[in-house]
């Protein structure tokens, strides 16, 4: 008995091409000899399809592309399709007259075998943290009156449940009880790090809690801010991988059973941290392009690690043909930063320009010279700098189409030492969940497979936004590695001030960040999207109020 887990990398909204892509995966699991094939949650429509959930032309749609592709599939006898799609009860009345049936939508995974439906299974756990948000659109599977859907396939009994469902004990359970011999989990579960980790210790105490070996399809690519990582797997019923795909990558996992209904098959390597966040923000960024349609993109480059470290996460993900770098030097400039900025982009073999930006910022201060008689340079004139930058891609990208990326990272969005219209100036912010320490920790990791692509020098020197003579940000902000560290605590994990300091760090530092994250929410709710790597990033599951006196 042979069991196919496609993970693959569905488009939002895209029925025609996903059920495109679905029966292919079906179509080559046939081949090779398996008569079930799991599909990730939401397969159909992509993950996570928001508010296009709301529209009655979607959903109706979704009702018919599952219908076609149940029917395209007829003539592969024996063949079993279990996929993620959202499903919806009832029909909808006449709203001038009143008379409605209100419709029940479901987060769905229905089997598909003889060219039809057979049976369809309603999620029952809705996951709303982080950045779930699914009681916005689903009711739960309890309400649906539906029995759990077990169904028989080459002389094994199969339960489906859906995601969030296997980290409880009840629907597994349920589908034990109604004779399941084999637990099949559908997922669509965002990547973070330590994700992967977690998902399969918990999968493994769910296998040992039922006694069932647990079959796990899973998504892998990017929607928009959240990336999914495969690492599709099997687990035989005493928790132990039998079978695992590739992380970031599609893969049609197929998975034999032998005499003791034991799940046997190939099993990738799990790869470290460091390796997961690099992948992860490649995936971001080629499938935000690709999906959107982006011909390219275009990096301010300034010599500096953050930029350095975008600019190589870019070419890693579309190829350097389709990257351009853009080096604007200002007075303030030091020399060894455009010619550091020149050696990366030949290492990297990208498109290189620079466009000096002093006449332009003369310019500008002569223009406003009259209003700003008798007051000393500060941030404004800073500010007047980077603002002119940000023009200048924003420029070429709508000359060319091509995207700008921006090259802030998760402790300057943190703190806003970042400019609005300047620096956080672009279409798409690859390392936004990147706080700096971790910034040196993947540069130094991508220059250790192999050739160094971003010159050491970038690495060692102290980072400075460049903006005045001297400049280094440690002038006005702790030690990164106590700044992320309290980030990490106050941002991620919630931690109150008090209990920061009782940690062992200085409170004149935890309250100087904490002040400078809450002060600046109203930066961060104008900042392009950006991918999320961590259990808290800022975007889909950081809703906090701009406007607020609360201070613990």
């Amino acid at each position: 008995m042979k069991v196919a887990l496609a993970q693959f990398n569905a488009v939002v909204g895209d029925l025609a091409g996903n059920s495109r892509r679905l029966e292919d995966a079906a179509r080559r699991a046939y081949a090779q000899g398996a008569r079930l094939v799991l599909a990730p949650e939401l397969a159909l429509t992509g993950y996570p399809p928001e508010d296009l959930l709301l529209r009655p032309a979607f959903m109706q749609a979704c009702a018919d592309a599952l219908a076609a592709l149940a029917d395209v599939l007829r003539d592969c006898e024996g063949l079993h399709l279990v996929v993620g799609h959202p499903h919806q009860f009832g029909e909808r009345g006449d709203l001038r007259t009143k008379s409605v049936t209100v419709q029940q939508r479901y987060n769905a995974a229905s089997l598909l075998a003889g060219g039809r439906v057979q049976a369809t299974y309603c999620k029952r756990e809705l996951p709303n943290y982080q950045v779930f948000d699914e009681r916005r659109y689903f009711a739960s599977g309890r309400d649906a009156g539906l029995p759990p859907l077990v169904f028989d396939c080459e002389g094994l009994r199969f339960g489906v449940v859906i995601c969030e469902d296997a980290w409880f004990d009840e629907p597994a359970r349920l589908a034990r009880d109604a004779g399941a011999q084999v637990l099949c989990v559908l997922n669509a579960s965002p990547f973070h790090l330590g994700k992967a980790e977690e998902r399969q210790a918990r999968m493994a105490e769910r296998a040992r809690d039922v006694g069932l070996p647990l079959l796990f399809s899973h998504l892998v690519g990017g929607q928009d801010e959240v990336v999914f990582d495969g690492a599709s797997f099997a687990l035989d019923a005493a928790g132990e991988v039998r079978a695992r795909a590739a992380t970031f990558a599609e893969e049609l996992l197929v998975v034999d059973f032998d005499a003791d209904a034991r799940p046997v098959g190939p099993v990738a390597e799990a790869p470290d941290l460091d390796r997961q966040a690099w992948d992860a923000l490649v995936t971001g960024v080629r499938d935000y392009l690709g999906k959107n349609g982006f011909p390219g993109a275009i990096i301010g480059l300034s010599g500096g690690i953050d930029s350095a470290l975008v600019l190589a996460v870019a070419v890693d993900a579309l190829g350097a043909d389709k990257v351009r770098a853009v080096m604007m030097p200002s007075p303030y400039t030091a020399d060894i930063s455009w010619i550091d900025a020149r050696d990366m982009a030949a290492r990297l073999g990208v498109r290189y320009d620079e466009i000096d930006i002093a006449p332009m910022f003369d310019a500008f201060r002569t223009a406003l010279a009259p209003q700003f008689a008798g007051l000393a340079e500060d941030t404004t004139e800073e500010n007047l700098q980077a603002r002119i930058r940000g023009t200048l891609l924003m420029a070429l990208s709508n000359k060319t189409g091509a995207i700008v990326l921006t090259t802030g990272n998760k402790s300057e969005m943190a703190t806003g030492y970042c400019t609005l219209y300047g620096d956080m100036a672009g279409g798409f912010a690859v390392i936004k969940d990147v706080a700096k320490t971790l910034v040196y920790r993947l540069a130094n990791w991508r220059n250790a497979q192999g050739a160094e692509v971003i010159p050491q020098r970038i690495i060692t020197r102290p980072p400075s936004a460049e903006l005045r003579p001297d400049q280094t940000d440690q002038d006005s902000l702790p030690p990164y590695e106590v700044l992320d560290a309290i980030l990490a605590r106050y941002m991620e994990d919630d931690q109150s001030v008090e209990q920061i300091v009782a940690a062992g760090f200085e409170r004149a530092d935890v309250e100087r960040v904490t002040r400078l994250i809450k002060i600046n929410e109203y930066k961060r709710r104008q900042a392009p999207v950006g991918i999320r790597i961590t259990h808290r990033a800022f975007g889909r599951d950081w809703r906090y109020p701009i406007t607020s006196r609360f201070r613990a």
